[in-house]
């Protein structure tokens, strides 16, 4: 066999894992956003037999002797293959660290305990839950050990690598504990800033589910939406699923606030685009994914805190919200809508939290998750670990677990190691921003006529097209000329709540 065979066959494979892993992300997203509850079980079942096909055709013995073939000569492979070539190594690598029946059960149990979520959130019934949650931590646990045995990393580690590849706990963990130790700081200089300013007034409600959705996709289109290749729908959580050419975004609303829910359309837009834009020559193989969640998440946070809560934006979006929901008077005005989009205060839950306190959402569940996965916390006593680290960070007590560990989807979907990578997310949000106006200073100027063309553009070409061919910080450095710098994302926020300049 010749090494190009090898690497042929490889790409063949992938194609075809590719096609599964994408029907399941429909099925996933229908399961959220359209089926009803009696089809919860018939999902379940097809979830996991489609996981099963998907693993067997990574743990086929012929696709080690392939990557063996394909290895062996990697220098006449050009650029993009060989980057291909790597993260199907890294795909291989945790596949075969799992036994088929534990990624059947897995997903069974993550199918079955993010359904009883959806119960006992609104109920605030963390004991309805509980005993699925512990089935679906036992088997991450499980699997991650396995990982971490084939990847030669740590528990915790091998379940980030997932989402974050090579992501190192212990450098997140020193840059997460200098965040915490300077956010009560930098918060209690925006709250003192903010009472010398004059306080926004939040127009009366109630807002219209209908009308706010509509304004929602009048802003989904400007930031650079394709309607023709993606949906928009409500869940209890916000996310965004499909496949390139069919993305599906869903949002919530709140008929009293409609703030929450068009930052969370652009939110998830912003992961549309980046789907949208991923390299069309390399469909379905490893290097035209997504590369990372920490990217990822840049890209939605870039779109949402970034460009659409900008100054510039809010003077864009002011008439079109008026019109929207026919309001008048002085608290419409683009002035009052800007402080209200960028008014901080500590809150409960972690998706409506503004810019500064963000951070501190996103530390308290990698402690815990952390924590949850090394045996050093238990279920039981979630709850009260999740009121004392929040205390500590925003000096706030969740009423109730609705508000506390019952708010996020994630880890009843199965979802351990995710949540660093929103703050990574922001921090590279930020840098890249910062290097898109750079390189373009019309961009704030343009995006106050509702114009992203040349921000998507920019985006386009250095991140969205580069797929998984570089590494997360050798992506970072092509596109802004340096690695992660959190200093970035603290000018940035100084400037915006503070007035620095």
């Amino acid at each position: 066999m010749t090494e190009q065979t090898a690497y042929t066959r490889l790409e063949t494979r992938f194609a075809r894992l590719g096609a599964l892993n994408e029907a399941m992300a429909v099925l996933h997203w229908d399961s959220s956003a359209m089926m009803p509850s009696g089809g919860a079980e018939a999902r379940g079942e097809q979830l996991a037999q489609l996981s099963l096909m998907a693993h067997e055709l990574l743990v086929d013995p012929a696709v080690a002797d392939w990557l063996a073939a394909a290895d062996a000569q990697v220098e006449d492979l050009d650029d993009w293959r060989r980057a291909n070539l790597r993260e199907m190594r890294r795909a291989h690598s945790h596949a075969t660290a799992l036994p088929a029946r534990l990624v059947e059960a897995l997903r069974r149990a993550c199918h079955a305990c993010e359904g009883l979520w959806r119960e006992a959130r609104p109920e605030n019934d963390f004991a309805k839950v509980r005993p699925a949650l512990q089935e679906v931590l036992d088997l991450t646990r499980e699997a991650g050990q396995a990982k971490s045995e084939v990847l030669g990393k740590s528990l915790y580690d091998a379940l980030l690598d997932q989402y974050e590849p090579d992501g190192n706990a212990a450098a997140i963990e020193r840059l997460f504990d200098a965040l915490a130790e300077s956010l009560p700081k930098l918060l209690d200089e925006v709250l003192a800033y903010q009472k010398r300013q004059e306080a926004p007034v939040l127009p009366a409600g109630p807002f219209p589910t209908e009308a706010q959705a509509d304004l929602a996709r009048q802003l989904m289109e400007a930031v650079g939406f394709d309607f023709r290749h993606g949906r928009l729908d409500t869940s209890a959580h916000p996310f965004t699923g499909g496949v390139p050419e069919d993305v599906r975004l869903t949002t919530r609303y709140d008929q009293s606030d409609f703030v929450s829910g068009l930052m969370g359309v652009l939110h998830e837009t912003g992961h549309a685009l980046y789907e949208r834009g991923l390299p069309r020559e390399w469909r379905r193989q490893p290097v035209g994914e997504a590369r990372g969640m920490s990217i990822h998440e840049s890209q939605s946070l870039l779109m949402e805190m970034q460009a659409c809560r900008s100054r510039e934006f809010v003077g864009y979006l002011a008439p079109r919200a008026r019109s929207a929901f026919a309001g008048s008077g002085p608290e419409w005005e683009a002035e009052n809508l800007y402080r209200l989009y960028t008014r901080v205060a500590p809150d409960f839950i972690r998706v409506d939290a503004d810019e500064v306190t963000y951070p501190a959402h996103v530390i308290l569940r990698f402690r815990l998750e952390k924590a949850l996965i090394e045996e050093r916390l238990t279920l039981e006593d979630l709850p009260g670990a999740w009121s004392e680290e929040l205390q500590s960070l925003l000096g706030i007590t969740p009423p109730d677990d609705r508000r506390g560990c019952l708010q996020d989807i994630h880890w009843y979907d199965g979802a351990w190691g995710y949540f660093p990578t929103y703050t990574l997310g922001a921090m590279t949000a930020a840098q890249l921003f910062e290097a898109a106006c750079g390189a373009h200073p019309e961009i704030p100027e343009r995006l106050g006529k509702g114009d992203f063309s040349t921000l998507l553009a920019w985006l386009r070409r250095h991140v969205h097209e580069q797929g998984s061919r570089f590494s997360s910080e050798e992506l970072l450095v092509r596109a802004t000329g340096k690695p992660l710098d959190p200093s970035v994302f603290e000018t940035h926020l100084r400037r915006r709540y503070l007035g620095e300049r």
